[in-house]
């Protein structure tokens, strides 16, 4: 945080925020929800699709640090945020990877 870093300015960063949630409304809108902190299992099971690979990386994580169904449910969740922010349509290995890296940190703090 001290190094000054060329990174996105607070309005770019407003501006994808913005995006990310107009999508979540849209995309959850006929079920009665906003975010998508609030989908169930059912809306994950439809919106929060991954590829083989996708979910061969999120077994091995699971299976290695003993996860429950409910940090699958929240992995799953964050890494369609991170992808609806990077504008993508898809959940990609990257958005899952960076979910994942957020759950373990989550861990160790809590």
């Amino acid at each position: 945080m001290a190094d000054p870093v060329d990174g996105e300015s607070s309005a770019t960063i407003r501006v994808r925020v913005e995006k990310a949630r107009v999508i979540q409304r849209e995309r959850l809108a006929s079920y009665g929800l906003h975010a998508n902190s609030a989908m169930a299992a059912r809306h994950i099971r439809k919106f929060c699709p991954l590829n083989e690979a996708g979910q061969k990386l999120l077994e091995m994580v699971v299976d290695k640090l003993g996860m429950s169904a409910r940090s699958y449910s929240r992995i799953l969740k964050v890494a369609r945020t991170i992808a609806d922010l990077a504008g993508e349509e898809n959940i990609g290995q990257m958005h899952l990877a960076e979910a994942i890296q957020y759950r373990g940190l989550d861990r160790k703090l809590g």
